[in-house]
């Protein structure tokens, strides 16, 4: 499979505008991660970070789901991989962690967060709060953080895929 990334349109409105390039940033990721194998989707960058593309995948399908479900609509679907236990969880895996379930969750979550959002105007506040400050969000402000956070973590995507087989690109 090839993965397509789209780039967003220069004159569209605001809301296409935001959510094509977090598509666009969606696809970066699944363009970086594309072609390997499970054993390269668990190698780390560098030693002593954890970072992984498989991580990279896991996290980013725990924060689709905090965001446009814990905070957006005020759900509580439980946390993915991650526990009170061992917080960075979506960073670690066994051998029977695979890409293809990581991806299958991730999507799924990717899915689930455009239905979310189709019903939501960007101006209207978030039903849930932060855990953290107890802060409610509105649907441009979380659109927006999900861009940046995925735009940060496609930066470290590229330099893991550089580190195992020397592919660089945007």
């Amino acid at each position: 499979m090839t993965i397509e990334r789209n780039e967003p349109s220069a004159t569209a409105d605001e809301r296409t505008m935001l959510e094509g390039w977090l598509d666009y940033h969606r696809q970066t990721l699944a363009w970086k991660c594309e072609g390997l194998t499970d054993a390269q989707l668990k190698t780390a960058s560098v030693e002593p970070s954890e970072l992984t593309l498989l991580g990279l995948v896991r996290h980013m399908a725990l924060v689709e789901r905090y965001w446009f479900h814990e905070i957006l609509l005020g759900e509580d679907l439980g946390v993915l991989y991650a526990t009170d236990e061992d917080p960075d969880g979506d960073f670690h895996f066994s051998e029977t962690d695979t890409w293809e379930e990581a991806h299958t969750t991730w999507r799924a979550e990717i899915e689930n967060a455009r239905r979310n959002m189709a019903g939501v105007g960007l101006d209207e506040i978030s039903k849930g709060r932060s855990r953290r400050t107890g802060e409610q969000f509105n649907l441009r402000w979380i659109i927006t953080h999900m861009i940046e956070e995925y735009a940060r973590h496609n930066g470290h995507a590229d330099l893991i895929r550089e580190r195992l087989d020397g592919a660089t690109g945007d």
